[in-house]
């Protein structure tokens, strides 16, 4: 076993997929499928089912995983110490963020520690920001960007990067007679309008609170992961929804989209990085959270 194969087997646990683990690791797919026969001949033990059409964890490849990951954090730590050279930082950092906080606020970020650590590969994984804490929780990224919860995980470290104002929206046309265009102003019109909501996280807690302050059973049309996909919806004339500023100054769809005066105004999202605190001994992280307090 060494380091090369695990790194083979964390790419294909995270993808599930033979063929882009076996380009990411930039192997052949029959090489990544001998090296991962490999290291289960060595274990004892299957660390994937999988057939044709599917690729799946065993309980034992689950188990293995948090090794695996814990193995190449430690393993980038030491070759670090062993060189002891911050001016040659050199590794692979992976971050995860939604696509709108891909090119608003990592953008500039990424730009910036590229030209200043040359040596360190970048990994940027894009999904649902409501996961973005799990992810750091699960060993599975190293740095996430998302909206702060009321209650942070302790091991968590953040830092705040911007406020961004939440935001009652609807459609700039009246299309259909129960999705109007201007604020409701009472409890039975907010009642019959079909709202579109996230499923779940910092932007769900906070407008089902307001709901419940201002005493209105809301109407549900759809709840959706995503707010680009809440955006999306409100544009056809599917309902009013609730999404963070930063999201609608970053549409395509903004131009079919009117933000409703509604008082009083929905907590702002405090966005920013989050990370495991035992992680800023990583030279690599630590170096992207410095560069965040010289952008402060």
């Amino acid at each position: 076993m060494n380091i090369r194969v695990l790194k083979q087997f964390l790419a294909l646990a995270e993808t599930l997929h033979f063929g882009r683990a076996s380009d990411e690791c930039h192997i052949s797919i029959s090489a990544l499928s001998r090296n991962i026969r490999h290291l289960e001949d060595e274990l004892g033990v299957a660390l994937f089912n999988r057939d044709n059409r599917t690729v799946v964890l065993t309980q034992e490849g689950q188990k293995f995983l948090k090794y695996a990951r814990d193995t190449s954090r430690q393993w980038h730590l030491i070759r670090h110490e062993l060189t002891d050279n911050l001016d040659q930082l050199s590794g692979e950092i992976s971050l995860y963020g939604s696509v709108t906080a891909s090119y608003s606020f990592l953008y500039e970020l990424l730009r910036r520690f590229r030209v200043a650590y040359p040596g360190v590969e970048i990994k940027l994984r894009t999904g649902d920001p409501e996961h973005a804490i799990a992810h750091i929780l699960d060993g599975k990224e190293d740095i996430t960007i998302a909206a702060k919860p009321t209650n942070l995980p302790r091991n968590v470290a953040f830092k705040p990067i911007a406020i961004s104002p939440l935001l009652f929206i609807a459609p700039l046309e009246q299309q259909v007679p129960n999705v109007p265009t201007r604020a409701p102003t009472t409890v039975q019109e907010w009642a019959t309008i079909p709202m579109i909501l996230s499923e779940s996280g910092v932007s769900r807690t906070r407008v089902d609170e307001w709901f419940r302050q201002q005493d209105i059973a809301p109407q549900i049309y759809a709840q959706v992961t995503g707010n680009e996909a809440i955006v999306s919806m409100v544009s056809l004339g599917f309902g009013i929804g609730v999404v963070p500023k930063i999201v609608l100054d970053n549409s395509p769809l903004v131009d079919r989209i009117k933000v409703l005066d509604v008082q009083p105004e929905l907590e702002p999202y405090d966005i920013g990085l989050f990370t495991l605190k035992k992680s800023l001994k990583n030279p690599m992280v630590d170096a992207f959270w410095s560069l965040m307090e010289e952008e402060a």
